[in-house]
């Protein structure tokens, strides 16, 4: 039982908790799972950072084209192997002299078919001295040559073979000393049967060649642990360059042991989940409506991820592409929803907890910190098409200059200016854009309100201000003067005018169930409270307020705008039903006239409060000047700082010292008041 207690009466703080360690979890999933070389480097520039020397000793790895090199020169220069055929020689012997007994029978007598069949049989002998192979391999005169014979391998010169091309003025060299009586048909007829007694053995030379090659070295050389590696402003070229690639390569396929791998896991952890505890942490000091509320919670953590998601898939895509990511989104649409300080708060966590991923990690730290900056004083009503394009247009020359002067500072000039990067930065700004559907998207899936959604509810023409303005006109007309009043008011003081004047649009929609029933709207001079006791009268106005939320959910208002219509009239009283109430009975119970609030908890519900009720006063004034107006602005403001309506508001003396003059000069404009002249 004390247990289900514990856990009922903490279970924001658990939900929180929960939120952390998510996040946190998920994010290390995210990081990639190789290690990465902390340096970023490219050959034929200047090693920027300070002198490198070896952390661990390692193998120097041979570039991939050294190695292919060495494997060609293998190839070039091994053995090739041939089967050797010992009968080859007397088979053509016995086709030629068959070919030759058939032709020559009528024509050579027999004395001299011997002496032509001696010849034969010489010329065949003297040919098969060498060894004859039809293979047309690109042999060189350096490349070794092993026939297999009987008893084993026989190496012979690369003389000793006859290849074809060499067949003919071989066979014609041969027949012109053999004294044969038809030296024509011979070498006719020995370039016809002659036979080749060395085949090419593919498949052994195959074999030894591959046996060969798999005993290349992937590495030369070896670096001892702290031994220099490249010293600061030395050019990464040749040998360093190479030995640079090998450690950048150590880093990305090093293999932790179980030990190292816990310890490193954990040391990331501590630091990610620390990273989001402090983003918790400023949202429950200094913006407790989102902290407590986890719709809102859920909102801010699940950018924060998404921006953290799109970075790592890129890295890993390849490192060059991290500037495409709009990180500079997370700060817009922060802002959009709440307010420039989460945004920038927000923003910044986020890059820190990127850095430990990104190259040039000291660079996108800085870029990314200003280029948010930049975000947040940029104009707030990025409803406004022109004004985003102005802020990502700022963000992104922010981008382009900072980058010019890195690598100036890298480079110590600016030749070898990398096009390709302003690219990136370019297209980052494109995909800024999209934050307008982002937004849209948002709104519908977290139930969230922005600007974009104030602007659409702030049209007149929209159905629940339509439906204000045909059944209590009166009413929708001390709206648009309220909201007028407000909305100058929060741009006095730095509140947020538009959602301040959507509010006050709003705030009295509840007066549409019983219009008659308030001043405003009783043109014809009957008043029905006349017919009424002052209890059920209070009931009636009060009642607005709770009308007034019911009708704004039924038409799908946000919440944001509802806060309008819960708070304008705080706790205070409605004083004339009350005080003729006491006429009748001194000691009436004053709750039954009061409304049940809240107290206004925003700077802007206490501006709507005070437009509200100076604007329904000023209605009394018969003859209104500036002193009066002064007067009743003073008086009614006054009074609502003593009942402490705006302690829950975060607003100062100053603001509301800023607030009163405002009103009291829209007000002299509102009533056209001019100086008087004597006559």
């Amino acid at each position: 039982m004390q247990k289900k207690l514990f856990l009922y009466k903490n279970q924001d703080v658990l939900i929180r908790i929960l939120f952390v360690l998510l996040a946190t979890i998920l994010t290390i999933y995210l990081f990639p799972k190789n290690d990465r070389f902390k340096y970023d480097f490219k050959q034929g520039e200047p090693w920027q950072y300070e002198t490198l020397y070896a952390p661990f000793p390692f193998p120097i790895k041979k570039s991939q084209q050294a190695i292919n090199v060495e494997i060609q020169a293998i190839k070039n220069n091994a053995a090739n192997y041939f089967d050797f055929d010992s009968d080859i020689s007397s088979r053509v012997y016995e086709s030629i002299v068959l070919e030759y007994t058939s032709v020559s029978k009528d024509s050579v007598n027999k004395v001299a078919q011997e002496k032509d069949l001696l010849i034969i049989n010489k010329v065949i002998n003297d040919f098969y001295k060498k060894f004859y192979t039809e293979s047309r391999l690109n042999i060189s005169s350096s490349q070794q040559i092993f026939i297999q014979m009987d008893d084993g391998f026989q190496e012979v010169s690369y003389q000793d073979v006859l290849f074809p091309k060499n067949l003919n003025s071989y066979i014609t060299e041969l027949v012109d000393y053999s004294s044969f009586s038809n030296t024509y048909w011979l070498e006719k007829t020995l370039l016809k049967n002659l036979k080749p007694n060395i085949s090419y053995n593919e498949i052994l030379t195959s074999n030894i060649i591959d046996d060969e090659v798999s005993k290349v070295l992937p590495t030369r050389g070896f670096v001892p642990l702290g031994s220099r590696i490249i010293a600061q402003g030395e050019i990464v070229e040749g040998e360093s360059y190479q030995v640079l690639m090998t450690l950048n390569e150590t880093y990305q396929s090093q293999t932790w042991t179980d030990s190292q791998y816990y310890w490193r896991l954990m040391g990331y952890t501590i630091l990610v989940a620390l990273s989001f505890l402090i983003l918790s942490l400023f949202l429950y000091r200094y913006r407790p409506s989102i902290y407590h509320n986890n719709r809102k919670l859920l909102f801010v953590f699940f950018n924060v991820l998404s921006i953290i998601l799109l970075t790592t898939l890129l890295i890993n895509l390849d490192t060059s592409y991290t500037y495409i990511v709009p990180v500079c989104m997370l700060p817009l649409i922060l802002k959009a929803f709440f307010d420039a300080r989460v945004g920038l708060f927000t923003h910044v966590i986020t890059v820190l907890i990127l850095s430990f991923i990104v190259p040039y990690a000291e660079e996108y730290l800085f870029l990314q910190i200003i280029a948010g900056i930049v975000t947040i004083l940029s104009s707030s009503e990025i409803y406004k098409r022109a004004n985003l394009f102005i802020t990502v247009g700022q963000i992104v020359l922010i981008y382009i200059i900072a980058y010019f002067a890195f690598y100036a500072i890298n480079q110590g000039g600016v030749t070898g200016w990398e096009w390709q990067k302003i690219s990136y930065f370019i297209l980052c700004g494109l995909a800024m854009l999209f934050v307008w559907p982002l937004i849209y998207l948002y709104e519908k899936v977290f139930g969230l309100v922005s600007d974009v959604s104030l602007l659409e509810l702030s049209d007149t023409n929209s159905k629940l201000l339509k439906e204000l303005s045909n059944k209590a006109p009166g009413t929708f007309h001390h709206s648009l003067n309220v909201a007028n009043i407000a909305e100058s008011a929060a741009n006095a003081i730095g509140a947020n005018a538009m959602l301040t004047r959507v509010g006050a649009l709003y705030h009295d929609v509840g007066k549409m169930v019983n219009p008659t029933y308030f001043t405003e709207n009783q043109g014809s001079g009957i008043n029905p409270h006349d017919d009424l006791d002052p209890e059920e009268s209070a009931a009636i106005i009060i009642n607005h307020t709770i009308k007034g939320i019911e009708i704004a959910k039924k038409n799908k208002i946000p919440d944001r705008i509802i806060d309008f219509i819960r708070t304008h009239h705080g706790n205070s009283v409605v004083y004339f039903f009350y005080k003729k109430a006491q006429l009748n009975n001194p000691d009436i119970d004053i709750v039954n006239y009061q409304y049940p609030g809240p107290k206004p908890f925003s700077p802007e519900t206490a501006i709507l409060m005070i437009a509200d009720s100076v604007e329904a006063a000023s209605k009394s004034l018969k003859s209104p000047t500036s002193i009066t107006i002064d007067n009743l602005v003073d008086k009614i403001i006054n009074k609502q700082v003593d009942e402490k309506q705006f302690i829950n508001a975060d607003i100062t003396f100053k603001q509301i010292e800023i607030i009163k003059s405002v009103i009291k000069k829209k007000l002299a404009s509102i009533y056209h008041l001019r100086i008087e002249y004597p006559e």
